[in-house]
């Protein structure tokens, strides 16, 4: 059985009308990460523009001219030339079907719905793809209803611990290849 794909999916709870530098430097950290991984990128409710329509490498290429992070942003801009960076919308009635199953990555995971590195590592083995999703800002993600869409909660310190977005970025799929290359 073929693998299933990880994909790490940062979710603006930052401001949902302004693009700000903190939007800018979260992609252009998840780009390395995704690509060192094996992952593909997503983003849920960033303001790009609305008057004008932007694709995935027309974003990601306007991003890496406008940063020094992951290489200038040349990471990122390769994961968009492989297709693996997609943008959607706010995920009001659900996640895309495309993701599989989704994984919130929070400190504070509901008991029923908590799953650990190896867990989440399982489900890539046995052929899911599994969608880590990251909430952006210092209080992370505070849509209740995103945590009501999720299939599980990772609190990847398994202690309550708070990791700040670019902390967590890191580790989480790192923690998780970790049990994949075994």
């Amino acid at each position: 059985m073929a693998r299933g794909r990880m994909w790490i999916g940062l979710y603006n709870s930052y401001d949902p009308v302004r693009f700000h530098e903190a939007h800018r430097r979260a992609l252009a950290r998840a780009g390395p990460i995704a690509l060192a991984y094996d992952a593909n990128l997503c983003t849920f409710g960033f303001p790009y523009g609305v008057k004008e329509v932007k694709t995935p490498l027309e974003i990601v290429e306007w991003v890496a001219g406008t940063t020094s992070i992951g290489d200038d942003g040349r990471h990122l801009v390769a994961l968009a030339k492989q297709g693996r960076f997609h943008v959607f919308d706010f995920p009001k009635k659900g996640f895309p079907p495309q993701l599989g199953t989704i994984a919130v990555t929070t400190n504070h995971p509901e008991p029923r719905k908590a799953i650990t590195a190896k867990g989440v590592a399982d489900l890539l083995i046995g052929g899911a793809s599994v969608c880590l999703v990251f909430g952006l800002g210092h209080r992370g993600i505070e849509d209740l209803d995103v945590y009501g869409l999720a299939a599980h909660h990772l609190d990847i310190t398994a202690k309550g611990l708070s990791l700040e977005t670019a902390t967590a970025l890191g580790a989480v799929p790192a923690a998780i290849d970790a049990y994949l290359r075994r």
